[in-house]
């Protein structure tokens, strides 16, 4: 993949709140377990370490409170802290809470060995991934030597309406559903090629269920092409998609994307469960 000037930039932790609010007003909501969340959400690319006072001033919570955060989330191995710069960071022990979300998905499971025989048949990046509201997110990912964008790892967050796994889950959805998780999205264009109008999306996945996979280029990333299947429950629900992405400069035409549609649509029949 070859990555335009301007990334994509996911949703920050503060938009993604607003996005999906939580029932505060119930008495069933605890707040504190929100707030610790808040605190280790501020943590990024960007914020890699950060003081008591930067956490504070980014999870929007006062300093005493913060510091109550802080300090259980570095008792309990969530947060590590430099005594010498006083700075706070995650901990490897974040991982266990994704580790453990992976081992439990049936759905990664099963697809595993499929991604490892597309990517030995085509030496191209494979992927997994779910749809989380209006994202996508890497769950397996096997990548090429061709790749050229490393960054893009486990856990990476990319919008559904722009990215051929988010289309094929929305393709995958009833239309009123699909209509929703678009509302509810940012249609920007990451590319000139990107196609951000709403009622164009809506005609595009009515050809997605028609053709039984989705294809996009240049669409988030100049340079990338990638085509992809959903994966589905056996209520026939979207439970993730599989895709193969290819760079500009090894893209064949046409015909490579009929010869990758038919081996992604075997490997999904083959992923989805139909009990």
């Amino acid at each position: 993949m070859t990555v335009n000037s301007s990334q994509p930039a996911t949703q920050s932790p503060k938009k993604r709140r607003a996005a999906k609010k939580a029932p505060t007003e119930s008495s069933l909501f605890v707040n504190s377990v929100e707030k610790a969340f808040r605190v280790l959400s501020v943590f990024n690319h960007k914020h890699r370490r950060l003081s008591l006072s930067q956490i504070a001033q980014l999870s929007t919570l006062d300093i005493s409170a913060t510091q109550r955060f802080t300090f259980t989330l570095q008792h309990l191995g969530f947060l590590m802290k430099d005594e010498e710069s006083k700075l706070y960071e995650l901990s490897p022990r974040m991982l266990d809470l994704s580790h453990q979300y992976i081992s439990a998905n049936d759905s990664v499971s099963r697809a595993t060995p499929f991604l490892q025989q597309l990517a030995i048949e085509t030496e191209e990046t494979v992927n997994f991934s779910t749809l989380d509201h209006t994202e996508i997110v890497y769950l397996q990912r096997i990548v090429s030597r061709h790749v050229l964008t490393p960054e893009v790892i486990v856990g990476t967050r990319l919008p559904a309406y722009c990215t051929s796994s988010g289309l094929a889950m929305l393709a995958a959805l009833p239309s009123a559903e699909a209509e929703a998780i678009l509302d509810a999205s940012e249609l920007v264009p990451y590319t000139q090629h990107t196609i951000y109008d709403k009622a164009a999306i809506m005609k595009r996945l009515e050809a997605i269920r028609l053709k039984g996979y989705a294809h996009a280029e240049n669409e988030l990333y100049l340079g990338d092409i990638s085509t992809a299947v959903a994966i589905v429950n056996s209520d026939n629900r979207p439970v993730g998609a599989i895709n193969i992405a290819v760079s500009l400069s090894r893209w064949k035409g046409p015909e490579e994307e009929l010869r990758i549609a038919a081996l992604l649509i075997e490997a999904g029949r083959a992923i989805s469960s139909r009990e």
